[in-house]
Order: C-alpha cells, then sequence, then structure tokens
C-alpha cells in the first residue's frame, strides 16, 4: 500500500509538470516490506534520470541480495541505516561473468554495486559485500564458451568487484561504508581521465589490488584489510600528470607478510600518518615487472609520518619534501587531492580551478586521427594509393579525409589498423596526450567488434565484399590484431596506458582466437598438418581468395601461427599438439637442396626474373601446397595449378613471393627453445 501512494504521488507530480523530488525528497527501502520498495534496485529504477536538487534513497536494516546497477542518475544518495546493518550482497567471479560475451561484453555488472554515467553520488552507512571467494570451497572449472576448450577455471581469490564504477561517474562520495571481497579489485573506481573519488571513515577488504582507484582519489581514517601477499592498494594516474591517490590517518592490516601496494603505469600515491601491522612484508610500494618501464613523470610514492607496529621500515621515512611543490602534511587535504576540480571540504583551503596544460602534438598521430574511420579502424589505402603519415596534409586533404570517416574501408590487411593503434599508445607515453590514447582504444574496440563469434578475424571490417569476410591468416592480418589483444592482456609497454575495462574483453578475444587457430587446422587423410591463408567464416575450411591464393596449406602464414602458439604460457594438450604437428609438416614438406634468386633478364616483361635454382646446403618452402598431396603449386593469375614456378607468368613470379625461408628460425630456435621449456615429446602426433 505504501509503495502505491508512493508511486501515485509520482505520477501525479509528472502530470502537473513538477519534479518528483520536489514532491519525495526520500524513497524508503525495506527488505520487510515496510518501505516503498523492497530492493534497492526498484528504487533506483522509479528515479527520474536527472534532478537538480539531491535524492536520498534510505535503506532499512536488513541483507539485499541483489546487485544494484545505478546507470545514469545524477544527484543521488544511498543512505544506509547502519553500516553494519544494511548488507548489499552478491556472488560474482569475474572471470565467470566473461563467460558469456554476448551478455557480459565488459565490466558493466560484475561488481555488487556498479555504477556509470552517474556524476555526483553519494553511499553512506552500508556494507557491500563480492561474497565469491568468501562461500567458495575453491576452484571450480565451469562452462565457458568463450575459452579454449570451452572450459574456465574460476579461483576463489581471483577478480571480485564489489564496488566497480565505469566512465562518467564522477565526484563520488563515500562515507562509513565497508566493501568485502576475498579477491581482487573490491573497490574499483575507475574513471582516469576525471573521476574524483572521496572515502572517509570507510572499511575496504579483499586480495590483490583491492583498493584500486583511477583519476583522483581520497581516503581519510579508513581501514585497508589485505588477503593477498601481492599488493593492497593501486592506482593509476596516467590520464593527467596530477592525479593522485592520498591515504590519511588510515590503518592497514591482513595476512602475514602481505605487501602494501603497487603500480603497473603512472601513478602518484600519498600516505599521510598511516599505521601498519607487525605482519606487513618490507616491501616499499612497488612498480609491477608488467609496466611500461620507467614511468614518464617518474617514481612519485611519498611518506610522511607513517608508523609500523615492532619498528619502521627504512622506505618509511618521511619523503613528502622530494614531491612536486613539497606541500606540507597540512596542507593535504581533500581540496588539495582535487586539485581545485571539487573543493569537497568546506574547512579546508578552497583551490581555484587548474589553469588548462598546453597539449603536446606529433605530426603523426595527428595524421592517424584524421584518417581513422567511425568505426574505429584504419584504412591501408585510399584510392588506390597507399596511406602516408609522413608527408604534411594540405587543408584540402585534411577536409577530404575527415569527409571520408564513414567509409567502410577499415582493416586489418597489410598492418593497417595495428600500427596506428601501437604508434598512437607511444605517441601517447611520449607526449602525454591522452587523445591519442582514445584513438588507439577505439581501434582496439574495432579489434573486438570485428571478430567473429568463433575467433577469427576477417580481413575488412564492415565491408564483407569480395574475400575480405574470410577468416584472415594471409600476411599474418589475424595474428597482428591477436598479438595487439594479447599485449593488453598482458600489460605490455605502452598497453598500461589502455582502459582497464578492454582487458578482459582481450583476455576472451585472444582466447576464441586460439580456439578458432585450433580448430582451422587442417586436418589432411586424419592428420594434422597446417593452416591456408584463407579459411571459410563458416565451416573454418580452407578458402580461396585472389586468382592466384587458391585454397592450399601455407609454407608462410603458418610460421606466424605456430610462433603465436608458442607464445601461450602453459599450454595446453590441443596447443601442443597443434605446435608439434605444424612443426612436422612444416619439415616434411621443406625443399632441400634449392634457393630462390632474383635475375635482371630485359627479355621479360618487367625487366627481371625470380628462378629457383640447385644450391647444396639451402633450404627452402613455398608459400602454396596442395591440400591432398603436399606437392608445392604456383599459381598466376588465371587460377591454374602448376607444378613449377617457371610455368607462371613473369607479372606473378618476378612480383609475388612463391618461395622463401620463412620457416628457418622456427625451426632452428624457436621450437627446440619451446621444447626445452615444455618437455620434449609434448604431445602425441
Amino acid at each position: 500500500m505504501k509503495r502505491f501512494w508512493y508511486l501515485l504521488i509520482l505520477s501525479l507530480s509528472l502530470t502537473v509538470g513538477a519534479s518528483p523530488i520536489a514532491q519525495a525528497q526520500q524513497v524508503i527501502v525495506a527488505s520487510d516490506g515496510s518501505g516503498a520498495f523492497r530492493t534497492i534496485q526498484e528504487a533506483v529504477n522509479s528515479l527520474p534520470a536527472q534532478s537538480t536538487q539531491l535524492r536520498t534513497i534510505f535503506i532499512k536494516n536488513g541483507t539485499y541480495r541483489e546487485k544494484v546497477f545505478i546507470d545514469g542518475k545524477n544527484n543521488l544518495a544511498l543512505k544506509g541505516e547502519s553500516e553494519k546493518g544494511v548488507i548489499l550482497t552478491n556472488a560474482q567471479a569475474r572471470d565467470a561473468w566473461y563467460c558469456d560475451p554476448q551478455s557480459h561484453a565488459n565490466d558493466w555488472g560484475v561488481a555488487t554495486l556498479n555504477m556509470r554515467n552517474s556524476p555526483d553520488v553519494t553511499l553512506e552507512n552500508l556494507s557491500v559485500i563480492n561474497s565469491y571467494g568468501f562461500d567458495a570451497t575453491g576452484e571450480v572449472t565451469i562452462d565457458c564458451p568463450t575459452a579454449s576448450g570451452g572450459k574456465k577455471m574460476i579461483s576463489k581469490t581471483g577478480h571480485q568487484m564489489a564496488l566497480r564504477t565505469m566512465p562518467g561517474t564522477i565526484r563520488l562520495i563515500v562515507r562509513h561504508c565497508t566493501f568485502r571481497a576475498l579477491g581482487g579489485d573490491t573497490v574499483s573506481p575507475w574513471d582516469v581521465e576525471a573521476g574524483l573519488y572521496y572515502f572517509i571513515d570507510c572499511t575496504m577488504e579483499g586480495g590483490v589490488d583491492f583498493y584500486c582507484p583511477r583519476g583522483w582519489a581520497y581516503a581519510e581514517n579508513c581501514r585497508f584489510i589485505c588477503h593477498s601477499q601481492e599488493a593492497a592498494i593501486w592506482h593509476d594516474g596516467s590520464g593527467n600528470k596530477d592525479e593522485k591517490t592520498v591515504l590519511k590517518n588510515c590503518t592497514f592490516e591482513g595476512d602475514d607478510n602481505f605487501k602494501l601496494g603497487r603500480f603497473h603505469r603512472e601513478s602518484q600515491l600519498y600516505l599521510i600518518n598511516c599505521r601498519f601491522p607487525k605482519n606487513m612484508a618490507d616491501a616499499d610500494i612497488y612498480q609491477a615487472k608488467s609496466g611500461p618501464g620507467t614511468p614518464l613523470w617518474g617514481r612519485r610514492v611519498y611518506y610522511y609520518n607513517c608508523r609500523r607496529k615492532g619498528g619502521d621500515y627504512a622506505w618509511h621515512k618521511d619523503n613528502l619534501a622530494t614531491a612536486a611543490d613539497a606541500p606540507s602534511p597540512k596542507q593535504i587535504t581533500a581540496n588539495w587531492t582535487f586539485g581545485g576540480r571539487w573543493n569537497i571540504d568546506k574547512k579546508a583551503v578552497a583551490l581555484a580551478a587548474p589553469v588548462p596544460v598546453a597539449v603536446v602534438k606529433d605530426s603523426v598521430a595527428e595524421r592517424m586521427l584524421i584518417f581513422q574511420r567511425g568505426v574505429g579502424g584504419w584504412p591501408k589505402a585510399i584510392d588506390g594509393v597507399k596511406v602516408s603519415y609522413e608527408h604534411t596534409l594540405s587543408v584540402a586533404e585534411k577536409v577530404n579525409a575527415r569527409k571520408e570517416s564513414s567509409h567502410p574501408d577499415a582493416t586489418i590487411d597489410n598492418n593497417a589498423t595495428t600500427r596506428e593503434i601501437r604508434y598512437l599508445l607511444a605517441a601517447a607515453h611520449r607526449t602525454g596526450n591522452m587523445t591519442y590514447r582514445n584513438a588507439a582504444e577505439n581501434g582496439i574496440r574495432y579489434l573486438l567488434k570485428m571478430q567473429y563469434p568463433n575467433g577469427g578475424f576477417p580481413q575488412y571490417y564492415p565491408d564483407h565484399s569480395l574475400y575480405r569476410h574470410q577468416i584472415t591468416y594471409n600476411d599474418n592480418a589475424m595474428l597482428r590484431a591477436l598479438q595487439i589483444l594479447r599485449d593488453l592482456v598482458e600489460q605490455k609497454g605502452d598497453f598500461t596506458l589502455v582502459d582497464q575495462a578492454l582487458v578482459p574483453q582481450a583476455k576472451l578475444a585472444v582466447e576464441r582466437g586460439i580456439d578458432c587457430i585450433l580448430k582451422t587446422q587442417y586436418m589432411q587423410n586424419g592428420k594434422l598438418t597446417a593452416w591456408c591463408a584463407q579459411h571459410d567464416e563458416k565451416t573454418l575450411l580452407p578458402a580461396k581468395a585472389r586468382a592466384f591464393e587458391l585454397a592450399s596449406l601455407s609454407g608462410d602464414e603458418t610460421v606466424e601461427i605456430v610462433k603465436f602458439l608458442i607464445d601461450v604460457d602453459n599450454p595446453s594438450t590441443e596447443v601442443r599438439k597443434s605446435i608439434d604437428s605444424a612443426v612436422a609438416w612444416l619439415n616434411e614438406v621443406k625443399i632441400s637442396g634449392y634457393t630462390v634468386k632474383d635475375i635482371k633478364d630485359p627479355s621479360q616483361p618487367t625487366g627481371r626474373d625470380r628462378v629457383m635454382v640447385p644450391e647444396a646446403g639451402s633450404t627452402i618452402w613455398a608459400r602454396f601446397y596442395d591440400l591432398e598431396t603436399n606437392k608445392p603449386i604456383y599459381v598466376g593469375r588465371n587460377s591454374e595449378k602448376k607444378n613449377t614456378l617457371a610455368e607462371i607468368e613473369n607479372e606473378r613470379r618476378a612480383g609475388y613471393l612463391y618461395l622463401g625461408t620463412w620457416p628457418e628460425k622456427l625451426l632452428t630456435k624457436d621450437y627446440p627453445a619451446w621444447q626445452q621449456k615444455w618437455g620434449k615429446g609434448s604431445s602425441k602426433l
């Protein structure tokens, strides 16, 4: 009945044009039915998206077993009756969430409390728990269509988020709240561009990096409980040189030998008047091995008056004077932390908003921005002319290039898109211009969008005309795309700059890609062999592309595929068998005692020729092999198979590599090293 009257008031207020929140500043939630709503989500859904006034959802004591989504709501407060009495709880392993990529394409929904595009949110007197790790009895293996082999092992200490904010949720106030999980990333307020987060009198508990803000964060009088020996706290300040996380008057406790913290990318941490237990590890906040190397802005970790029970470690020594502008402890307030972007502390000095910093530009990166297509990728050529970023563009050229942004010619062929992603990330790291990083992230999103559900990559997207829709190993197109995504997953080099919400998506994409590689390996008379340059995206069988590229086994593309598989950590039996089989095939089809040479020949239409000649001790491989006989084939523009290179037209013979030494390093160095690492006789062929 109470809910009926509340909804009636809302309806009437909307009818007369008045703001509903003007009629009802507070919504009451009670699990026992004594409020307008029984669940927090129902109360959130009842409120309009925008309001000029603060709306409060008052939550009575009780246990609320639900996920809560706050999406596109501003000026909203969730206020509990008491911190210990209001328990919002849900069990969710992040790895399990990503086993359904169609429904769960990113972190939206991976936490107990999820927020995005919701500025000015307040949380007060709540306990938010992700109970997966506490509930689990151990590791479990679940069905996971996106994982290699269709199975996924879920750890009780893996990533488990209690609070996850996505971009657009800025100016978050959290008072008298508890956040608990056994796994990592318990408290994940993630908006590296604009996030402003204020925590006071809170308790946070979890595994590795369980307090991991991005952007600006201030925590005062908070209690941190760590269940990991890797790191308790973490910060990403790569969006702006001024970004920082401050922990003031905070206490730490945890399992024996827990480490205080780490960072993977640009960061800035201040610990003021913090207290540590005797059982913590003697390990300063450190840079993770997967970081990009020396931080662009240097190591910025500062302590003042931090004490450890049983005696301070050497790295607890005060070093605040070495920080930029040498702030005094008294200066370090929430307002100072946010640098004038948000003067939340009315008792502290209010600061003026920062003056915009001049943006450093890279001329090549600027041209890449101009040629990027709306879908996120880049073309390899325009009107038949290869895209080049080396020459200065005229005003007219810039205008014409921007007009083509909707053209469906984005591709991963000839290193297009992947080269731009790598360059733009390097430029972002070098210049601090995050416009380049954003463009690279859109390029990564393009790779994720273009991938087929079976893990394969077409040559073009969205243009699927001609042979462009086929799964394309040709010229290593798919492998370059997968390597971009794997470098992101492994946080190699400049990929630490990338939005971490893309990492789980990239991880699934790599797993699907490996699964596709295994399924497209050609089975010849019951025996695994190699790969074709192209495969049908539906049947996964070898397919024809251009007239001279028939369905056939490749002595070139197979090499890069095997190299990619060799880099798989702790390879499965299927991966090992795939590698061993492909290497055996390459050894079987090698052409010993011959080499290929380019010669001048005025009698030929091109004025030159390419010939295959005997040479003792030399070994070469054909680009194409017959699917059934494993004999080398040479095909010209008439699509007719020939047995020798000399039989096809000079234009193709001299202009296309039908023979080469591509597998040489793989067979003599890479594969033996892989065998040494993972054991000889790794699979039964």
